[in-house]
């Protein structure tokens, strides 16, 4: 009993003890690092859980005073820590989760705006919410009082879907396909948990199930068929075409979505400075894209010396044996030159798969982590999608990519935060995810990893869809570009092959993926290339010191991986983003 008290007493968060930054030339174990604000994290992540877990009917405003109020506690936890008692490593959590809680509560308060604009399309909701809320309380429930309140719920959906349908001009102006799509999500949720409520009750509650089970039924069915008229008929809605499966469908986020993004990101530029950045990117590639074509004798005609690339595939079948050679080419390009740690594990365990025809819709280029996925034409596709995934998936454009999915990208990223600082996995980015292996490809480049005019193509070409994907991913979710213009944009400027850029803007816009993922490529890896330029480049740390760094600090906003290995960054409790990276990583 002493000793359960005693555990019991000690503070749920711990001040962290300065350590070393650059004593990364051994490989330790997980444990040598220091624990920063761990218990801190750990205890706001399941806190957070279950209250999300709690706290999840949706359209309640009780749900979002409650998440509101708990966010409002841990900021104010935090800041009775004592930030100059910290060590570095403390300070950089500190900030880390700070900048998360705002955004957190500026996020919560933007879903909750959007939903408050929306309610409108559906009348009915309160009544659904009330009774859900009722149920979690576990409030006594009378079967016949709740069957005839449902009856008067189904009348209300009945009406409201009648007087939509005589008016879908009208609502069509007044609401944008992403307004009308959220409703429907939101008819959706409703939808489930009545269904969940009902099953609570069904079975175990003979007299409810007999009053309930009929007018619940009618009401889901009421429920379902609004929403599909708003997604037929508003969000989906094409005057004079058919239904087709393959059409682009996406949601822009819009202006005020992306500059909270950037905060949290902690990026310090503005969406049109970006994508100067890119253009700026851009004329470099097209510059180093002339010399390889002039070198294999196309003259300035890059198009030309991109399609010769294109038919340097392996034939069917034989895709597995070239990706396990470029795998331990690269490996042993690495450890050659000392450039990193690899843990043998590492090396040991990754494994490689076929992707599926479907998936090749949506991601027509390799996936990857400790699984490598491999897209190659497989016998159910078309004859002419057989032949783009072959010229799309050739041997140079591989190669320049399969190192960005296993070692040293994903692969490694993935074994190594899993193993070194996992709580700060909160925080994850793609800055760091995607940016890392981008910043591999450009590290690749400057130590001569092509080996020829037509290796320089292949790496060439995906530095030219990263700068790409900067500009008609903002300008997407600017509402500036629409999808089709993406993809005639990925063909003429990039030289995709019209499937693959089809499948990308896909996967881009759907939904899957936050709204600066694809800008988060390149940006991410130009950071990193600052960030190595001044740490490696000024004779502070090795590369292998600094490689093995940005690993073990996990994935964080770069701003704050350059916080916690720069001694030259102060930090304060008011610490203030402001780092501008894009000069100092510039490809030259």
């Amino acid at each position: 009993m002493m000793r359960m008290t005693a555990l019991l007493a000690l503070p749920f968060f711990s001040i962290a003890i300065a350590s070393p930054l650059h004593s990364t030339d051994r490989e330790p174990g997980a444990s040598d690092v220091s624990t920063g604000l761990r218990s801190f994290y750990e205890r706001f992540d399941a806190d957070h859980g279950n209250l999300k877990r709690f706290y999840n009917v949706p359209l309640s405003g009780n749900d979002h005073k409650r998440r509101l109020a708990f966010y409002q506690e841990q900021h104010r936890a935090l800041e009775k820590l004592d930030f100059d008692r910290l060590s570095r490593e403390g300070r950089v959590d500190y900030l880390l989760l700070r900048n998360e809680l705002k955004h957190i509560q500026k996020q919560a308060a933007r879903e909750a705006e959007l939903d408050v604009e929306v309610l409108p399309l559906m009348p009915f909701w309160r009544p659904i919410v009330d009774q859900l809320e009722a149920h979690r309380r576990l409030d006594p429930v009378d079967g016949k009082t709740v069957a005839s309140r449902l009856e008067s719920v189904e009348e209300q959906i009945d009406a409201a879907h009648t007087a939509l349908e005589g008016s879908l001009n009208a609502a069509r102006k007044r609401w944008d396909k992403d307004k009308a799509d959220r409703a429907v999500r939101r008819l959706k949720e409703l939808s489930g948990g009545l269904s969940r409520w009902f099953r609570f009750y069904n079975g175990y509650n003979p007299i409810f199930s007999w009053w309930v089970k009929r007018p619940l039924g009618r009401v889901r069915e009421a429920l379902d068929k609004y929403a599909k008229l708003i997604s037929d008929k508003v969000v989906h809605h094409a005057p004079g075409k058919p239904k087709d499966p393959d059409r682009l469908v996406g949601k822009s986020v819009g202006a005020e979505a992306l500059a909270l993004a950037l905060e949290r990101e902690m990026i310090s530029y503005t969406p049109a400075e970006l994508v100067e950045i890119a253009r700026r990117e851009f004329a470099w590639c097209d510059r180093e894209m002339a010399k390889a074509s002039r070198a294999l004798g196309f003259g300035d005609d890059w198009r030309k010396a991109q399609d010769h690339v294109k038919t340097l595939h392996v034939k069917p079948g034989e895709q597995a044996k070239l990706i396990k050679t470029l795998a331990l080419e690269a490996e042993e390009f690495l450890e050659t030159r000392k450039l990193l740690t690899i843990p043998p594990l590492c090396k040991e365990t990754w494994r490689m798969q076929m992707m599926p025809a479907s998936r090749q819709r949506v991601n027509p280029y390799f996936t990857g982590g400790e699984v490598i996925s491999i897209s190659f034409p497989t016998d159910e596709m078309a004859h002419k999608d057989k032949l783009m995934s072959m010229r799309g998936n050739n041997i140079h454009f591989a190669r320049a990519t399969v190192h960005h999915e296993l070692i040293p990208g994903h692969h490694l990223q993935g074994f190594m935060t899993a193993r070194y600082r996992p709580y700060r996995r909160r925080f994850r980015t793609p800055f760091w995810t995607e940016g890392w292996a981008l910043y591999w490809e450009m590290r690749l480049w400057d130590l001569d990893f092509p080996k020829s005019p037509e290796d320089r193509i292949g790496m060439l070409f995906w530095r030219k869809h990263r700068c790409a994907r900067i500009i008609f991913s903002l300008a997407f979710h600017l509402g500036t570009m629409k999808a089709e213009e993406a993809v005639d944009f990925l063909v003429e400027r990039v030289g995709h092959e019209r499937r693959n850029a089809t499948a990308e803007v896909r996967r881009s816009i759907e939904g899957g993926y936050s709204p600066l993922y694809q800008a988060a490529y390149m940006l991410g890896a130009l950071q990193l290339r600052a960030l190595q330029r001044k740490l490696v480049g000024g004779g502070k740390m090795s590369d292998r010191q600094f490689h093995d760094a940005v690993l073990r600090q996990n994935s964080i906003p770069i701003e704050m991986l350059r916080a916690a290995l720069d001694e030259d960054v102060k930090l304060t409790r008011d610490y203030v983003v402001g780092w501008q990276f894009a000069k100092d990583g510039a490809s030259r």
